[in-house]
């Protein structure tokens, strides 16, 4: 058994269309916000609104890949995610908009179903590799949603942006439905045998304080690309959209770096990784800090600390889907609750800070959030040892 080169390939795509119909808005900001009257304080509660849709859909969405057909499970969230992009680019109000995307966030936890398929297809020996690649889908779309927005958006506008991510969904969907194989799991197990063996996780020390670190971990990462439009928007730089949407090539190479940390982690070296991980992501913010006189300092920066969080979320996941290798869309669905919560963490409180602190403000908040997860980390490791 194991993942194919065009599987592997279509895997990584869905998580990278599916995770950017949440952040897309995220360097258009500034643009939704002129066009529906949205005031800059209340900014990130356009990307937040994805964010608490994904959270519901991991609650009540994700454990049903460990009881259903995962390939026809994969074409209906894509279908369901499309319809909530489609909503949002028609939206002439802020609560049709809002609805829209939650809409989108709730049936984006394809990404997880995918992941965990993924994870269930792929040999042993191989499934650090195999989550690497398929997970780095998920940078791509979250780093990728900013450049491909931010050029579509300089030509078509915010809304052009979400027709397209409503077509290439639907696209998707077609091509898992024709390309994946059945799975054959499906009917062996109940919807309440699958939330109730959910409790057992909250009581097992790796599962929490991988959840913990992910929290953390995402509230930093969130920090950075929620508000990140804001300084670079403003004196001295009057970047555009477009502009701002290029920094998450940035983004890209340095978390497609962090590929790597799958076969890391095939190697045993999880552990490490994540502590070696967690110590860049800290460092980088200081460089990011800078945005108000160095856009190079910020770029340095933007590449260490994603290359830190993917390193970080590939290592997490491997080491859960090695321990409950035949649930593994409920242990990466609700350890991806913990993901989503951090992740809307920093979108809220990144404009918040912002508007009263400035972008040094953010920074320290995004460097407090890094902290925090290695403290996490070195407890836990602690711990383990004694």
């Amino acid at each position: 058994m194991g993942l194919t080169v065009g599987r592997r390939t279509l895997f990584a795509a869905v998580c990278a269309v599916a995770v950017a119909s949440i952040y897309a808005a995220q360097p258009v900001l500034a643009q939704i916000g002129s066009d529906l009257g949205v005031p800059q304080a209340r900014l990130g509660w356009i990307v937040a609104a994805g964010q608490l849709g994904y959270l519901a859909g991991l609650a009540v969405l994700v454990p049903l890949g460990d009881m259903m057909d995962r390939r026809k499970l994969m074409a209906g969230h894509l279908l369901l995610t499309a319809a909530g992009t489609a909503l949002a680019a028609t939206a002439t109000r802020t609560w049709v908009l809002l609805v829209g995307l939650v809409v989108a966030g709730l049936f984006a936890v394809v990404v997880q179903t995918t992941v965990a398929y993924a994870a269930a297809l792929s040999s042993p020996e191989e499934r650090g590799r195999d989550l690497g690649v398929v997970t780095s889908g998920v940078v791509i779309g979250i780093l990728g949603a900013r450049v491909a927005a931010g050029v579509l958006a300089a030509v078509w506008g915010w809304r052009g942006v979400y027709v397209a991510l409503a077509m290439l969904l639907a696209t998707l969907a077609c091509l898992v439905l024709r390309t994946l194989p059945p799975d054959t799991r499906a009917g062996h197990t109940t919807y309440r045998q699958v939330l109730t063996s959910l409790g057992d996780l909250f009581s097992e020390r790796l599962f929490i304080s991988r959840g913990l670190i992910a929290f953390f971990l995402f509230a930093s990462f969130g920090t950075l690309w929620s508000g990140l439009a804001l300084p670079l928007a403003a004196a001295p730089w009057h970047l555009s959209t477009a502009q701002i949407g290029l920094f998450g090539i940035a983004g890209l190479a340095g978390a497609l770096g962090a590929a790597r940390a799958g076969r890391w982690a095939d190697a045993g070296f999880t552990s490490p990784v994540t502590g070696g991980a967690l110590v860049l992501l800290t460092a980088s913010w200081p460089a990011i800090g800078q945005a108000s006189w160095s856009l190079w300092l910020v770029v340095i920066g933007v590449v260490v600390l994603d290359f830190a969080v993917q390193a970080v979320h590939v290592s997490n996941q491997h080491l859960l889907t090695t321990a409950h290798p035949h649930r593994t869309s409920s242990v990466i669905g609700t350890y991806m609750i913990f993901y989503s919560l951090g992740s809307a963490l920093g979108a809220t409180t990144t404009t918040t800070v912002f508007t009263g602190a400035g972008w040094t403000g953010s920074a320290i908040l995004g460097a407090a959030f890094a902290t925090c997860a290695f403290v996490v980390w070195a407890s836990s490791r602690r711990v383990h040892r004694a």
